[in-house]
C-alpha cells in the first residue's frame, strides 16, 4: 500500500508589529532602563518645577540607599536595618566641607555658638573637597568591611544582624546628639550657601545637582546589575538560599557577604554625600533606627528581589509620603505601616512581583494565541 503524503507549503512567521516589538523591548532589560532614564534626565527636568525636581532629587538619593538594601537583603539575604549609619557619615563628611567652605577658614557658626575656641583635629582635613568626598566612600566602606568580617565569621546571621545593625544606628545618633559642639547636636549641620563656587539656593545650580543625583543612580544601578549577574552574584544567592552546603563546597561565606555590605554601604555614603546639598542639611533625625526602618520598608514595597524594585519603592514610599503628609500629616505612618503588612502578607515580591507575574499572564496568552493561529493555519493547509 502506497501512502502519499501531502506537503503544506512553508509559510513565513509572523512577526509582530513594530509597535508591539517596541513596546516588549521596553519592559525587559535594557529597554526598560533607557525609557527611565529618558524619564530621569528628559522628561522630569521639562515638566517639572524646580521645587519638585528639588524632591525628585531627594527621593533619588534615597533611591540610592535602597538599591544597596535590594543587593545586600534581596540578593544577600542580609536584612540590614542601620544603613541610615553610612548614609550619614557620607552626609556629615559633606556637610563638615560645606560648613568650612562657608566659614572662610574660620569657625563653623554652630561652633561659634556653642562656645568652641579652635576647630578641632577632626575638622581640618575636610577643609578639602577631594578628602571630603573620599571619606564620604571609604569610611562606610572601611566600617562595612570591618563589621561584617567580624560578624559574619562568627555565623552571625537573620534577626541577630538586623539587630545589630539596628542597634549602631541607634548608638550613632546618641553620638552625635551627645557632641554638639562637634556634631552640631540635635540639629545637625544645615545652612550651606556654597558649592564648588556656585550658590546652592540658586534653581540653576539644584538642576546641576538633579543630575548629577540621577546619573550616579544610573551608574550605580549599572555596577549593581552587573554584580548581580555575575558569577559572585549567583554565588550570594547560594548563600542566601543554602549557607551550609555553600561553606561546604568550598567558598567562605562570610567573604561574600562581608563584600556585598560594603557595597551597600559604599552607596548609602555616596547618596549621603549627594543628599546634603541637595536638602540642606544633615542631622540625627535622618539617619536613626525609624529611617533606615522606612528605607527597608520601601524596599520591602518595591521588591526586594529586583533591583529595578527596590528603586521603584524608594521613589513611590517617599512620593507617597510627600503626598499623603501634606493632606494627613498625622495618618501617613498608620498607611505606611498598613501598606507594609499588606505587602509582606499578600504581594512579598512587592511592586516589582506583580508586574513580573503580569508580564508572565501576557506571555502565556501571547503563546495561547500563537498556538491557536497555528492551528488554524494547519487545519486551513490541509
Amino acid at each position: 500500500m502506497t501512502v502519499t503524503l501531502k506537503t503544506v507549503p512553508e509559510r513565513p512567521v509572523r512577526r509582530p508589529a513594530a509597535p508591539a516589538r517596541l513596546a516588549a523591548a521596553a519592559c525587559s532589560g535594557p529597554g526598560l532602563f533607557a525609557v527611565v532614564a529618558l524619564l530621569l534626565l528628559v522628561v522630569a527636568p521639562l515638566g517639572l518645577e524646580p521645587f519638585r525636581l528639588n524632591l525628585l532629587a531627594k527621593y533619588l538619593c534615597y533611591a540610592i540607599v535602597a538599591l544597596g538594601i535590594g543587593l545586600a537583603w534581596g540578593r544577600g539575604g542580609m536584612l540590614t536595618l542601620g544603613q541610615g549609619v553610612f548614609f550619614g557619615i557620607g552626609g556629615y563628611s559633606m556637610g563638615m566641607y560645606l560648613k568650612l567652605n562657608d566659614a572662610g577658614g574660620d569657625l563653623p557658626d554652630f561652633m561659634v555658638w556653642s562656645g568652641v575656641e579652635e576647630l578641632p583635629a577632626l575638622w581640618a582635613p575636610f577643609r578639602s573637597p577631594v578628602f571630603a568626598l573620599a571619606a564620604a566612600v571609604v569610611l562606610p566602606v572601611a566600617i562595612a568591611t570591618v563589621l561584617g568580617l567580624l560578624v559574619f565569621r562568627r555565623r552571625v546571621r537573620g534577626a541577630y544582624f538586623a539587630i545589630l545593625t539596628q542597634a549602631l544606628a541607634a548608638a550613632l545618633v546618641i553620638l552625635l546628639v551627645g557632641q554638639q559642639g562637634l556634631t552640631g547636636g540635635t540639629n545637625g549641620l544645615t545652612n550651606f550657601y556654597e558649592l564648588f563656587g556656585l550658590d546652592l539656593a540658586a534653581d540653576a545650580t539644584q538642576r546641576v545637582l538633579y543630575f548629577a543625583v540621577a546619573i550616579t543612580l544610573g551608574l550605580l544601578f549599572l555596577l549593581a546589575w552587573q554584580l548581580a549577574s555575575s558569577r559572585f552574584g549567583r554565588l550570594l544567592v547560594a548563600v542566601r538560599d543554602a549557607e551550609d552546603r555553600v561553606r561546604f563546597l568550598g567558598y567562605d561565606p562570610a567573604v561574600v557577604k562581608t563584600i556585598t555590605f560594603a557595597v551597600a554601604a559604599g552607596m548609602a555614603g555616596i547618596a549621603g554625600a549627594l543628599f546634603v546639598p541637595v536638602v540642606g542639611i544633615i542631622s540625627p533625625a535622618l539617619l536613626g533606627v525609624v529611617p533606615s526602618l522606612e528605607l527597608v520598608v520601601a524596599v520591602a514595597v518595591g521588591g526586594r528581589y529586583a533591583l529595578g524594585g527596590a528603586v521603584l519603592g524608594a521613589v513611590l514610599m517617599n512620593w507617597a509620603k510627600t503626598a499623603f503628609s501634606e493632606e494627613f500629616a498625622g495618618g501617613w505612618l498608620y498607611l505606611q505601616g498598613a501598606l507594609f503588612i499588606l505587602v509582606m502578607t499578600l504581594v512579598p515580591g512587592g511592586v516589582a512581583g506583580l508586574l513580573a507575574a503580569a508580564r508572565d499572564a501576557l506571555a502565556r496568552l501571547r503563546r495561547r494565541a500563537r498556538a491557536g493561529w497555528a492551528a488554524r493555519e494547519a487545519k486551513e493547509a490541509a
